[in-house]
């Protein structure tokens, strides 16, 4: 008897820790000081540049088209992975430092009468660490993008920026004129060679190619 009623017992007690509604995890640790916090670009990207993100591939048809039945500036053979799509390799993230950088853009926005593909000689380009995560900057040049780099996966970071042109000194924050605002994709495509693919910019074509390969010091 009294074997049947410790095991009653014993019962009644599983019962209640399986029906017990476990504590909640403790709170996230709060950031190390001066930790670099990033947040998620879906959260930032604007409803224009979103569309434009989810058509990339889109603009690679289209430009490229364009590029090969349309009138060029520029040898586009010698491009090689760079005006490929899927040449993207893994370990996107980029190193900080100076670049070389040159555009080639694709596509015309003015039809048939445009030309084609115009590829540029090579300026000066900067990727640097800042609070907010790395950022990206074409120094010099007549069109200078600017803006922040997330990362998304091993292929693959975002650029969230804006354009400034002429003479004027930096591009404005990223959301304040659509006019201005771009959307980008950074990819790996060779042991020290970057691309930075923007669909669908303001000006001229519909896809702009920015090429970077790192400064070599000494």
């Amino acid at each position: 008897m009294r074997l049947f009623v410790r095991l009653a017992s014993l019962a009644a007690l599983v019962a209640a820790a399986a029906c017990a509604t476990p504590p909640p995890p403790p709170p996230a640790p709060p950031p190390a000081p001066g930790a670099t916090v990033l947040m998620d670009w879906r959260g930032v990207i604007t409803s224009a540049d979103r569309d434009r993100y989810q058509r990339r591939q889109a603009a690679w048809d289209l430009a490229l088209q364009q590029a090969q039945r349309q009138k060029g500036s520029g040898d586009l053979t010698r491009l090689g992975d760079l005006i490929r799509p899927g040449a993207d390799r893994p370990g996107v993230t980029p190193p900080v430092g100076d670049y070389r950088c040159r555009t080639v853009k694709l596509g015309s926005q003015g039809g048939e009468d445009g030309l084609g593909s115009v590829v540029y000689g090579w300026f000066a380009c900067r990727i640097e660490q800042t609070p907010q995560g790395l950022r990206f900057t074409k120094l010099t040049g007549s069109q200078r993008p600017s803006g922040l780099l997330y990362p998304e996966n091993d292929r693959h970071m975002v650029l969230l920026g804006a354009l400034a042109l002429a003479q004027e000194p930096t591009a404005g924050a990223y959301g304040r004129n659509p006019d201005r605002d771009l959307v980008g994709v950074l990819e790996r495509i060779g042991e020290a060679r970057w691309r930075l693919v923007t669909p669908w910019p303001a000006y001229e074509s519909n896809l702009d190619l920015i090429e970077l390969v790192p400064v070599r010091r000494g």
